[in-house]
Formats: C-alpha cells, structure tokens, sequence
C-alpha cells in the first residue's frame, strides 16, 4: 500500500555541481529562465515589423497591458519607465513558475538519492516559489529597488524624513512615533511579502497530494483550475504591492502639515495673479 508524502517545507538536494548544490526547486528555476530566455530572443528575432504577425502581437498586447497597469497605479511616466522592467519581469517570472508547478511530471517524476545514509526519493521537479529562499530573494529584490528609487526620486533627507522625526518639530512625539513605526514596517513589509507568495503557493502544492492520493483523476481537476487561478492572483499582488510601495516611496511626506500648505498648493501660490 503507498503512503501519502506530503511535500517537505525544504527544497530538496539534487546532486552537486562541484561546491555548488542543485536543488529541485532551483532546476525549476532555470528552467523557467530558459523558456523566458528563447520568448525574448524570439521577439527581438521578429525586428518589430510594422505589420505584426501573432505572436509580435500577443507580445505587444501582454507588454503595452502590464505598462498602462504600471502608469496606473504610480501616475508618474518617468518613475513608470524606470520601475516597469523590474516590476513586468517579477510578474511574468513568478506567473510562469507558480503555473509550471502544476504541469505534468512536477512533483511525481522522483529520483533516489542518499539523505542521511538513506536512500531516499524525492521529486525532480517541485514548483519554484515553495522554496521560501526563493520567494526571500524576490522580496529582497522589491524592497531594495523600492529604497533606492525612492531616495533617487526624493533625495536622501527627505526619503528619510518619513522615518526620523526631531520630537520637538510638529506634530511632535506622535511624528516620531508614526516614523518609527514605518521603518519597522519596512522589515514587516519584507516579512509579508516572503511569506505571502510561499504559503499560497506550498499550500497549493499540498492541497494537489492530497487530493491526487485520496481521489485521483476527477476530483483534482476543480483544484488544478483554482491553481491557475491561484497563481495569476499571486503574482499579480506581488506586482501590485510593489508598485503600490514605489509610489509611496516616490511622493515625499510633510510631517504636521496642512493640505492646504502642501508643495502642490505652495507652488500655486507662488504663481503670479492676473492683475
């Protein structure tokens, strides 16, 4: 009688590549590069004809909808160009593997390798985003390019004026509590964004054992359209946090202030009147 093997929370190791260590979840990652790698090159193959065939289209399509998304949401076209290649290729690299993870052969096709001085099995294939490293590196990546556009947009001091307010400059005590408790949110940020992506998408991968091992062939079907599903939400959130970060972090904050004597109104004041 077969047992039900859940998936373990730790990727598994593959073989070693010299001092280099390939895990299942890594193999998945390259794989998934490669197939971005040939859809690139394949459109810069197409030397943007000014009749497009299909697939110069479908990529326009895909391209010019994440862009108008981007503009969107940061209302800005000159922060929009500079954060819409980091975020598109966020978006498309996790939709790709959150979808490739439930393709046939990941998760079943095994290998037999030795863990402990036991031969054990274990898959070759695991989706990449059930590796909590891999989903830390993603995360990484977004809270760092969001400092460092937000410090480029705004300057130094006032990037870091949100976090480090004088208590005896208004709105007083209360301006240097909200700022510290922004400069840990950055860290829960961080936290959130890890977790969020690798807890849905583990659960998914759990969710599809189970359901494969008890009911096989019919029952796994709904679940499999939910992963779908599940995937496109995920990566989307996780480019729409981004995003939302980036504009946060690009618009300067006026501690204590007035609405009315923001730099916006401030700047129409200063407009000479028609006599």
């Amino acid at each position: 009688m077969t047992t039900l093997e859940t998936p373990t929370l730790a990727s598994e190791l593959i073989t070693h590549i010299g001092i280099f260590e390939l895990r299942n979840t890594m193999l998945m990652a390259w794989i998934a590069m490669a197939i971005l790698a040939v859809a690139a090159l394949s459109i810069r193959a197409t030397k943007y004809k000014r009749v497009p065939g299909r697939f110069q289209t479908a990529a326009e399509m895909i391209i010019e909808g994440l862009f108008n998304f981007c503009d969107s949401i940061l209302q800005d076209k000159r922060v929009t160009r500079i954060a819409f290649p980091l975020v598109a290729t966020l978006f498309i690299f996790i939709l790709l593997s959150n979808w490739m993870g439930i393709l046939p052969g990941v998760g079943s096709i095994t290998v037999e390798a030795l863990h402990n001085g036991h031969a054990v099995r274990f898959p070759l294939f695991r989706s990449m985003n059930a590796d909590v490293n891999v989903t830390l590196a993603f995360s990484i990546i977004s809270v760092i390019f969001t400092q460092v556009l937000g410090v480029v947009s705004i300057g130094i001091l006032p990037y870091l004026s949100k976090y480090f307010v004088a208590p005896w400059k208004k709105p007083y005590l209360i301006g240097t509590f909200v700022g510290i408790l922004e400069f840990i949110g950055e860290f829960a940020r961080l936290v959130s964004f890890t977790f969020r992506l690798f807890g849905n998408i583990f659960a998914g991968e759990v969710l599809l054992v189970v359901t494969f091992f008890f009911v096989p062939y019919i029952m796994p079907i709904p679940f499999l359209g939910m992963e779908i599903f599940v995937g496109l939400i995920q990566a989307l959130v996780f480019a729409m946090l981004t995003l939302v970060f980036i504009k946060m972090a690009v618009t300067a904050h006026d501690h204590g202030e007035h609405p009315s004597t923001s730099s916006g109104s401030s700047r129409e004041l200063d407009q000479p009147h028609p006599a």
